[in-house]
């Protein structure tokens, strides 16, 4: 057989996710995962974070393989140099109104029989906030599967919106129901969701304004979901199984492979594992940090690649480690406060000097996974939550903003895992919940509970690897998918 015949015969998907950090990291993992399973894979990024993952990884970070290349569409915005998220409602507004295009004229350029050396584009892997390429999909007659990267409780509130409206719950009247009250309003009324806050809810829904533009954007998302091939959401069926049940009765099959990290870490030669997906360079330092130290004493602090804070709240956040005594790896990313640089006091750094690490960035997984972290405190972004569950470390929850609150809520009301913060910070907070989380009775609970869900998580491994195949047969690999809306979803 010629190599042209093969390059035909092989499945190739092209991958997209939405430009940010805990967006590319499980997309990047997934598409690892199909190129294990025989596809060729085109992972699409766009022109910026392209230039930040080789500032991060080094010149040959993205030079790929035969079967695993990387491409770079405008995310159309101005250039920047800043080592940073853009604005996230200026960045959703700028590729859900430009990107279409780019893509498109990618998807011709990898077609192009004349001058392309790769298998034609059969399926594209897109962003659950990237639902522009379904456009394209459906232009070429070719299945696209959308992977939802946050949790599937986050996911639902979007499908009742409609009956938030109704009970005129949503949008708030004013800014006073921001500070009155009103947002611990509990609500009974959601499947699977009983009890929840409305201040749990994803912070899209906080406006008081009818046309605001990110809570038109996840509105239009979640709309456009409805005509996928298939939705991927990285959780397992013990941890979400009753918002599973009722998320199906909204959207496509539904197929729940997760952890992703858990299926990714054993399958790979070195060539995929040298692939990165971090936008900072990692600061290995402290993994070498975190051999000095003894089983279990060490708070890991990140609040992900997003999340901002004023520096009054750094330096509450700093002196409430310090007055706990524990010893406390931090993660400063260059961006973390708002408008200025994330300078600590130096008594502070001083006081600590025995007993912290400080990195801009760091290899989170090995952190999670090392003997000595204890407990960690979080953004409570999902990529951080399900990587706590699943290596049996319980969190103190610093939600921020989308997915993070509902996150929040699940860890501290549902699976008994973490304890939240208030979001004004106060150092005597800080201090007393580091102190529980790594000394206390309700820590010792929660570190059992963690260590619990850690065994469920790695035995729903099997289920998502199953999955996972079921996902390729039926889906990616299906040459018609008229019908592919009336099959039964495999969840388990």
């Amino acid at each position: 057989m010629g190599s042209t015949a093969l390059l035909e015969k092989k499945p190739h998907a092209v991958c997209i996710p939405a430009p940010a950090q805990g967006h590319i990291n499980p997309m990047l993992k997934l598409a690892k995962l199909l190129h294990q399973k025989g596809f060729h894979i085109t992972f699409v990024n766009t022109e910026f974070n392209h230039r930040r993952l080789l500032k991060s990884s080094g010149p040959d970070a993205l030079k790929g393989l035969p079967d695993f290349q990387f491409k770079a569409i405008p995310d159309g915005l101005p250039p920047s140099e800043v080592d940073a998220t853009p604005d996230i409602p200026t960045l959703c507004e700028s590729f859900d109104r430009t990107c279409l295009g780019p893509f498109r004229e990618l998807l011709a350029e990898l077609n192009d029989t004349s001058s392309s050396e790769v298998p034609p584009v059969s399926c594209i892997v897109s962003d659950g906030a990237m639902t522009f390429t379904l456009a394209a999909a459906q232009e070429l007659g070719i299945p696209e599967v959308l992977l939802w990267t946050s949790s599937a409780s986050s996911y639902l509130p979007y499908f009742q919106f409609d009956k938030f409206i109704e009970k005129g719950i949503m949008p708030l009247k004013d800014a006073s129901y921001l500070t009155n009250g009103y947002l611990d309003t509990v609500l009974d009324w959601i499947p699977g969701l009983e009890g929840i806050r409305l201040k749990d809810l994803p912070s899209f829904f906080r406006t008081t304004n009818p046309d605001d533009f990110m809570l038109k954007f996840v509105m239009q998302e979640t709309q456009r979901s409805r005509k996928a091939s298939a939705i991927i959401i990285n959780t397992f069926q013990q941890l979400e199984h009753d918002v599973l049940d009722e998320l199906s009765s909204y959207l496509p099959p539904i197929y729940t492979i997760g952890p992703l990290h858990l299926l990714e870490n054993p399958v790979y030669g070195k060539s995929l594992t040298d692939f990165r997906s971090n936008l900072w360079k990692e600061q290995p330092e402290c993994l070498e940090w975190l051999d000095s130290k003894d089983p279990n004493s060490v708070v890991y602090v990140n609040f992900g690649s997003i999340a901002v804070m004023t520096p009054e709240q750094l330096v509450e956040f700093a002196w409430g480690l310090a007055n706990s005594k524990q010893n406390f790896l931090w993660i400063l990313r260059p961006d973390l406060v708002s408008g200025s640089s994330a300078i600590l006091p130096s008594e502070f750094l001083e006081e600590t000097k025995e007993r912290s690490m400080f990195a801009g960035w760091c290899p989170q997984e090995k952190v999670l996974t090392h003997p000595s972290v204890g407990g960690f405190l979080t953004h409570s972004g999902w990529n951080s939550t399900i990587e706590s569950i699943s290596y049996g470390v319980p969190m103190i929850c610093w939600p921020f903003f989308a997915d993070q609150q509902t996150n929040c809520w699940l860890c501290c009301t549902k699976w008994g895992i973490g304890m939240e913060m208030d979001n004004n910070v106060k150092r005597d907070e800080v201090e007393s919940l580091v102190s529980e989380l790594m000394a206390g009775e309700k820590g010792k609970e929660m570190k059992k509970k963690a260590m619990d869900w850690k065994k469920l998580a790695e035995v729903a491994v099997t289920d998502a690897n199953l999955n996972l195949e079921n996902l390729i047969h039926q889906v990616l690999l299906n040459p018609s998918i008229r019908d592919i809306k009336n099959r039964v979803s495999v969840r388990k």
